[in-house]
């Protein structure tokens, strides 16, 4: 079965987890266990400190055995949970902290290896049952009695159940393991919740991504609440989603729009070929439709060519923008290629234009290409006689150039569509049989690329384009005028 990302980063987490909390709780349990051993020692000597003060004292008025001796011992004992015991130099029990009158202990003889141990150490500590003499396990402290004289009078045993101390331990061992249960279910829970809340973006892009590689370019990530790596990546997810869903449509519609351009000059080459062949079209009439043939063919190359300067232009180098050329130069070499179509249609040209070379930064071939294709369009749909001005001017760190002519307005609904591939206003439907409807979109794209911008207005017959260009450094100042143009 194939796991998940999200189900081996849960267990890896899981297991990390359980291992630390593991180490913690381990050394918690051993230095906590040593803690307490020490603090009971240290308490058990502390005892055995104050009976054996307690007992040199009685022993210079009366035997330490005595009952008042015992009844101060059991008090001692009430106080501190102890079996506190004394007994002589030879190791024979002569008093204790039961409180029966009939002590188990009293009279008994301790064993000669554990009074052999204190005679040679002066002391004694041990978890022992004093070889044999209780029946359980103790903490035992044993230290030694003297008189004032500096004679040793007996030993004192301060002894605490290891079965108590245990008992606990184990209490406070149970608590620590019901905290730690505790805690690690809610760290696993909230690293379940955690995880699955970071898988679900993941989730959801390997979902649409299958749905791209089917063709469906609507899927989408829902937002990431949060501004982290996860919440950029869902959003430069769905930002590239909006983008292949707009190309996606774009492409779609290209081929849409390029079948049916090549569809209505084929049909009419073939259409035309065939009557020329079969004998339909009259002898006398073939020259005129082989010229038609002819003028469809030349359209289509045109339209190829035009497809492939735009898939060179989408492909071209970045750094040809950063050439620098003149701009007035430009346009004056560009003009001078429309003078027989000028002349053709009786137009004036009005040209304003710096006295100074205009210097600005882009590729200087695809500049030409939109100067060319500007006038291009505005000589071809503006009347007769009628004025064509063109403009060049700096304003606001850019250089500007503006192509106006005089003709048919052209429709406000018609102005935010006439930059798209394959368009063609009504106003050139019926006038422009040589166009093939990217002259416009390969202007806008060109200009894109450049980083720049274009702007049409279109009001009582007259229709400006004007479009930006970026500034290059020029060594020379030039004057401008009130309306900003050079002069």
């Amino acid at each position: 079965m194939k796991q998940s990302v999200f189900y081996r980063n849960f267990m890896v987490t899981t297991v990390m987890f359980v291992v630390c909390f593991f180490v913690f709780g381990t050394t918690m349990f051993l230095m906590g266990r040593a803690f307490l051993i020490q603090e009971k020692q240290e308490s058990l000597y502390d005892t055995a400190g104050e009976v054996c003060r307690y007992a040199e004292a009685m022993h210079a008025d009366q035997e330490i055995g005595s009952w008042e001796m015992r009844m101060n011992l059991a008090a001692i004992a009430q106080s501190t949970g102890d079996h506190i015991f004394i007994c002589d130099a030879d190791g024979r029990v002569v008093t204790s902290s039961d409180r029966s009158a009939a002590s188990p202990y009293i009279g008994r003889q301790l064993p000669a290896s554990v009074m052999d141990r204190l005679r040679r150490d002066g002391s004694y500590e041990e978890l022992t049952n004093l070889d044999g003499f209780y029946e359980g396990m103790y903490y035992v402290v044993a230290v030694p009695i003297t008189a004032a004289d500096g004679s040793l009078v007996g030993y004192a045993f301060v002894n605490y159940a290891g079965s108590d101390f245990f008992g606990v331990w184990g209490g406070f061992l149970l608590m620590f393991v019901i905290i730690a249960v505790g805690v690690l279910a809610v760290a696993v829970a909230f690293e379940y919740a955690n995880d699955r809340r970071l898988a679900r973006p993941l989730n959801e892009m390997a979902d649409a991504a299958h749905r791209f590689a089917r063709g469906d370019y609507s899927a989408r990530v829902s937002p990431y609440p949060d501004e982290d790596e996860i919440g950029t990546l869902t959003q430069a997810f769905n930002t590239m989603a909006d983008s292949l869903e707009r190309n996606e449509s774009r492409r779609r519609e290209f081929i849409a729009n390029v079948s049916h351009e090549l569809r209505t000059p084929m049909t009419a080459i073939a259409g035309f070929a065939d009557g020329i062949l079969d004998g339909t079209i009259p002898p006398e009439e073939e020259k005129k439709y082989l010229q038609t043939i002819s003028s469809e063919t030349k359209r289509l190359g045109r339209l190829v060519r035009t497809m492939l300067d735009m898939s060179r232009l989408q492909d071209g180098d970045p750094a040809l923008r950063e050439r620098t050329f003149d701009l007035s130069e430009t346009v004056l070499q560009t003009m001078l290629s429309f003078e027989d179509r000028v002349d053709k249609k009786h137009m004036t040209v009005d040209l304003n234009m710096p006295e100074d070379a205009l210097p600005v930064r882009g590729d200087v071939d695809s500049m030409t290409r939109v100067i060319y294709n500007l006038l291009d369009n505005a000589i071809k749909f503006a009347a007769e006689g009628t004025p064509l001005t063109v403009s060049v001017w700096k304003e606001n760190g850019k250089a500007y150039t503006a192509v106006q002519d005089v003709g048919r307005t052209i429709p406000r609904s018609e102005l935010p569509l006439i930059f798209d591939r394959f368009h063609k206003s009504d106003r050139s439907r019926s006038q422009d049989r040589e166009g093939v409807g990217l002259g416009l979109y390969m202007v806008r794209q060109i200009l894109a690329a450049h980083d720049q911008d274009i702007f049409v207005t279109s009001e009582n017959g007259v229709t400006v384009f004007t479009f930006t260009l970026a500034l290059a450094d020029s060594g020379r100042g030039a004057k401008s005028d009130s309306a900003g143009r050079i002069k």
